[in-house]
């Protein structure tokens, strides 16, 4: 059985009281103790600025050639905090519930409570750093709505929240680098975690710029590596994100859990050809304004400001009268999928709804002019009004979606259609964030622990800095207070050394397979397989036969595929070729974990299960549980359950009609 290690208790004083009874480590004895931290976003940066300003010696790795770069930067919308300044009616509690409703109730009660109770912390600690949030005029945080919620709690930074939130992360790791707390290791990837009796005591590294492998040692090794939506090729994530990190761990012990929990985000600029490499999101809180709509008339090609209001279909307000086009990610992904299917898209490509801000900028026109005691002011001029209050809160977005598109957004409705996002799955981990090697931890996007099956949005800042600044302080202390009398152990240890020999085995391996195809063609092929066939949705057929298709696609990649250039030396096609190797081994297992859960819930979403109105079936009688999985060797996993209880929020049929 697995051990969440959930404190008893109410579940509003958990965190309390174990913050109360925890093991603490004294000040002489945290100089004597190092951690390693691996990657330096939102829960990285802010995990290794927390343990070295306790006076830990902290290590912290980033594969690029700065923090700053972390895809963190990349979060455009907010972050969520229960601090009801708009005094409409949020809480804790209510923050509480939403993410587990939002997550369809396949989330740990005592994590997301935690996280809730310890939002508000975020919010001061981030703005005595400096983080420019937007304020109303009075002077206090402004807050704007975000999918799954009825009331307003998302802070922002206009468009670009998480590259200011990244910033204020950076400055504070900076500062204890300048201290001599934390020792920065930029352009390092993590290629295997190091294991002596049991327990993670390091990592070993590769230099991307010599292509040396070192080793380094560390009490306790924290994972912040972000998630693994690129297995899908195209995805909103920076080009560099990956699953390597985790994916060792995985393969050294640590169970992996909820791998087929991915989250479509609804809100992207559509797919335009074979030639691209990224997809770009435009964020969630466009829909805080924006209406969403399709022609009411299958295969319509007038342009969307030649066709009459009538004629339009606003399909999310009118299915889900209660949350509008405000409905959680995974629904109004399925909501756009299923438009476009039934003939309604628009665009070249078909694929794609109407993202229309054209009612918002007259009503902030109008607005404005209430405001100057203006009356009877003609239509354009009340629409240009309009157009600044909109560029003054999402001017930023606006002008992105101009420069990819060409199409100006204040005149024309934007296309938008789903795209991943977002992976909820990662390593299993209990309440004190450790998985369950000893002394391996898992933050932020990298575990599974606070999102269930679907991510509301502008939760995952929220969850990056918890983590680091606010958790895993006091929960490491529970483990490393027992490894005081542990002296650092040389790197030359046998296990060290078997370590890099793995790591450098698998290298040399690749080099010499000298094949035909490269690295690209691979990943492109495996992300339209995960795509087709466990994507915004699955069925056995598919997901059994996909399987199939992984296992011949790995079998194919480590007999022909072609990596230029040396090992030692700086070779982007080297690190690539690593990484898609993990990519594939994953994919089966998300294949697998999709196959084995016969149910539909948040972003998993099985065909065979589901209502008549087509909305999600959960099964709670039979899946009700975290599935996390042992590796046991090329392409076998054994599955465990950590049953999910709740003690407060009683399961319901998710609705947001």
């Amino acid at each position: 059985m697995l051990n969440a290690k959930t404190p008893a208790g109410p579940l509003d004083s958990k965190w309390k009281n174990y913050k109360s009874t925890c093991k603490l480590v004294n000040p002489a004895n945290k100089r004597k103790l190092e951690i390693v931290v691996v990657g330096t976003g939102l829960a990285g940066a802010s995990a290794a600025a927390a343990l070295g300003e306790l006076g830990y010696k902290v290590k912290a790795f980033c594969f690029q050639d700065s923090p700053r770069r972390a895809h963190s930067i990349a979060a455009q919308g907010g972050i969520n905090a229960a601090k009801n300044y708009q005094n409409d009616g949020d809480s804790v509690y209510r923050l509480f519930y939403d993410t587990i409703k939002g997550g369809d109730y396949r989330a740990r009660e005592a994590n997301v409570h935690r996280l809730a109770e310890v939002s508000g912390a975020i919010i001061d600690q981030c703005v005595a750093q400096g983080v420019p949030f937007a304020r109303e005029y009075g002077g206090l945080l402004s807050n704007r709505s975000f999918g799954g919620t009825q009331v307003q709690r998302t802070f922002y930074a206009a468009g670009q929240t998480g590259q200011q939130l990244l910033l204020g992360a950076y400055s504070a790791l900076e500062r204890q680098v300048a201290l001599g707390n934390v020792q920065m290791f930029t352009r390092h990837e993590m290629l295997e975690v190091v294991t002596i009796e049991g327990k993670a005591r390091g990592i070993i590294a590769r230099n991307l710029v010599n292509g040396e492998l070192e080793r380094h040692f560390g009490h306790a090794v924290l994972l912040c590596s972000g998630g693994y939506g690129n297995v899908f090729y195209l995805s909103t994530n920076a080009m560099g994100s990956n699953v390597t990190a985790i994916w060792k761990a995985h393969k050294k012990g640590a169970l992996f859990a909820n791998a087929c929990f991915t989250q479509i985000h609804p809100t992207c600029i559509p797919v335009s050809g074979d030639h691209q490499s990224k997809l770009t999101l435009m964020s969630e809180s466009l829909r805080n304004d924006g209406r969403i709509w399709v022609p009411k008339k299958q295969g319509d090609t007038r342009k969307p400001n030649e066709i009459p209001e009538e004629e339009r279909d606003y399909y999310l307000e009118r299915r889900y009268p209660a949350f509008g086009n405000l409905v959680p990610r995974d629904v109004a992904s399925r909501a756009a999928k299923e438009r476009c299917d039934a003939g309604h898209g628009v665009g070249t490509s078909k694929q794609a709804v109407y993202l229309d801000y054209a009612d918002a900028i007259l009503r902030y026109g109008k607005i404005e002019a209430g405001k100057q005691g203006t009356d009877n002011l003609p239509t354009d001029t009340l629409i240009a009004m309009g157009k600044k209050v909109v560029e003054e809160k999402y001017g930023n977005l606006f002008d992105m979606y101009e420069k990819i598109t060409g199409e100006n957004p204040y005149e024309i409705p934007m296309r938008i259609y789903p795209a991943v996002h977002y992976t909820m799955g990662g390593l299993w981990v209990d309440y004190e964030l450790q998985t369950t090697i000893p002394g391996l931890y898992a933050l932020g996007e990298a575990n599974f622990s606070d999102h269930g099956a679907n991510r509301l949005g502008a939760s995952a800042l929220m969850q990056g800095l918890a983590d680091g600044y606010f958790v895993i302080p006091y929960t490491i202390g529970n483990f490393l207070a027992d490894e005081i009398h542990v002296k650092a152990i040389a790197t030359d240890h046998p296990a060290f050394v078997q370590a890099e020999q793995e790591a450098a085995e698998r290298i040399s391996t690749l080099m010499n397979v000298k094949g035909t195809k490269t690295v690209e063609s691979f990943h492109k092929r495996l992300g339209k397989i995960i795509w087709d066939k466990c994507g915004m949705s699955r069925n056995a057929t598919d997901l059994k036969a996909a399987l199939e298709e992984l296992k011949a696609l790995k079998a194919e990649f480590w007999s022909d595929v072609r990596i230029p250039g040396a090992i030692n030396e700086m070779n982007p096609e080297l690190d690539k070729a690593n990484r898609v190797a993990d990519f594939i081994e994953l994919g089966e297992l998300m294949c697998l974990d999709a196959l084995s859960r016969e149910e539909s819930c948040g972003g998993h979403f099985r065909e065979e299960f589901q209502t008549p109105e087509g909305e999600a079936l959960r099964n709670d009688a039979d899946y009700m549980y975290v599935a996390a999985w042992d590796y046991k060797g090329n392409s076998a996993w054994e599955l465990h359950k950590e049953n999910l209880d709740y003690e407060v929020v009683k399961p319901s049929q998710r609705s947001y009609k």
